[in-house]
């Protein structure tokens, strides 16, 4: 099996640029010419297809001063009503903390951690919710992205609704 690749710079959501109008033929990576290459964009492909798949709302967040939003997944964008587009590039503070670096830094000073907040969504809806903050680091050990994973506390205080049978049931 041979995998296609095009050289890409950019986000993970990004769309891979149609082949040359001329035809000419797309190049492609063969397990058994460069198995190590292979393994790494067979794995790399693999994990892209994971974090845009997660029911739960992700962010990679760039650990340099303002912590700016790298990628996030369509769960992150429906949850807080922003698209990739929108939040790829912006503080993590000013997106979702209405500007407040104080909170922003206590969660990042601590390194991997956990914290129940508010933040807010796109259309100024406030939401309590759960973060939890892992560090990505590089092969030298050296801190270079954040994961954020999101949970919404405010769903467990809204009471649910039962299906009707249940009630009936219980009498």
């Amino acid at each position: 099996m041979a995998i296609p690749y095009r050289v890409v710079s950019g986000a993970f959501s990004e769309r891979p640029r149609p082949p040359a109008a001329n035809g000419a033929a797309q190049r492609t990576i063969r397990p058994q010419a460069a198995p190590a290459l292979y393994r790494l964009l067979a794995e790399s492909a693999l994990y892209r297809a994971a974090f845009s798949a997660c029911g739960f709302p992700l962010a990679l967040v760039d650990a340099a001063p303002g912590q700016a939003f790298v990628e996030v997944n369509a769960a992150f964008e429906g949850f807080f009503g922003y698209k990739a587009a929108e939040a790829r590039g912006r503080a993590f503070a000013a997106l979702v903390l209405r500007g407040d670096a104080s909170v922003a830094e206590r969660l990042f000073d601590h390194g991997s951690s956990c914290w129940r907040l508010r933040a807010w969504r796109k259309d100024g809806e406030a939401l309590e919710v759960e973060v939890t903050a892992g560090a990505v680091r590089d092969a030298d050990g050296r801190l270079t992205h954040w994961m954020l994973g999101f949970a919404d506390c405010g769903e467990q205080a809204r009471p649910r609704e039962q299906p009707a049978g249940l009630n009936a049931a219980a009498d």
